[in-house]
């Protein structure tokens, strides 16, 4: 049986070189079709566009527009082959306006170097046992946000004062993550995962929908199974707008994607 994820960004070839997708409501948060979740749409129809690379390296989106459950379609454009990195441009549609426009770079993530070198720890979150499970969020949150239906989020409990009206003011949220299904994250998966959590800004106390301007993934591994930590902080709040810096490690504690998005400051 497919995971609930591959069934909500299942594509079909149209016959006019566009792939077809439904987008799910129940991936709705705040005024729109949350963002992650498009660019795992988008990053799927990359991946079946050059079967042979099928991992995401590097993307970037632009958000032009907030998309609503229901038909879209995907077109994609070959930039560049090489030989171990493909370039590829792609757009979501829908009702005839560009939602978002993608630069993706994809190769084999199997086939690369194992020479994982870095200073960066993995995030410190309490056991799951002590962390704050999602499903405890107020009805009207998750009437507002049927995303969180998806997860299974536990929340470091240093990090979630913001739920009860005490935000910490440092910026920072963190959680346990693995899908409401129990399926593991495959790469173009974590594409959505590195914008999952709520935006940073609840943490300082201002809750709300953050329309995403742009946002970019480094996916740096093929997640082992198992539970994911994620960490989102910001250190800059200006013009209307803040960077939210993601890091996503797996069971394994290894680094398996970085991203930083630009996103306007909460809507009520």
């Amino acid at each position: 049986m497919p995971s609930e994820w591959d069934s909500h960004t299942a594509l079909t070839a149209t016959g006019d070189g566009l792939l077809g997708a439904e987008l799910d409501p129940g991936w709705v948060v705040g005024g729109g079709v949350n963002g992650g979740y498009l660019l795992g749409v988008v990053g799927r129809a990359v991946a079946e566009t050059i079967p042979a690379k099928p991992h995401p390296l590097s993307v970037s989106a632009y958000y032009l527009s907030a998309a609503r459950p229901g038909p879209a379609q995907v077109s994609t454009r070959l930039l560049r082959e090489g030989g171990s990195v493909t370039t590829v441009s792609a757009e979501l549609a829908q009702e005839g306006a560009t939602r978002i426009a993608v630069l993706a770079t994809y190769g084999d993530l199997g086939a690369l170097p194992d020479d994982v070198a870095t200073t960066a720890e993995p995030p410190a979150i309490p056991p799951l046992e002590e962390c704050v499970p999602g499903s405890l969020a107020p009805e009207e949150t998750r009437r507002v946000a049927p995303l969180m239906e998806r997860f299974d989020l536990r929340f470091d409990p240093a990090c979630v004062g913001w739920a009860v009206g005490e935000p910490s003011g440092r910026g920072h949220i963190q959680a346990w993550f693995r899908m409401a299904d129990g399926h593991d994250v495959d790469p173009v998966g974590l594409l959505m995962v590195c914008d999952a959590l709520p935006p940073v800004t609840f943490d300082l106390g201002r809750p709300g929908w953050a329309p995403t301007l742009e946002l970019t993934v480094h996916v740096r591994a093929v997640p082992a199974p198992g539970w994911l930590r994620v960490s989102h902080r910001t250190r800059n709040v200006a013009g209307g707008m803040f960077e939210e810096d993601c890091e996503v490690w797996d069971s394994a504690g290894r680094l398996v994607a970085q991203s930083r998005q630009l996103a306007m400051q909460p809507r009520a």
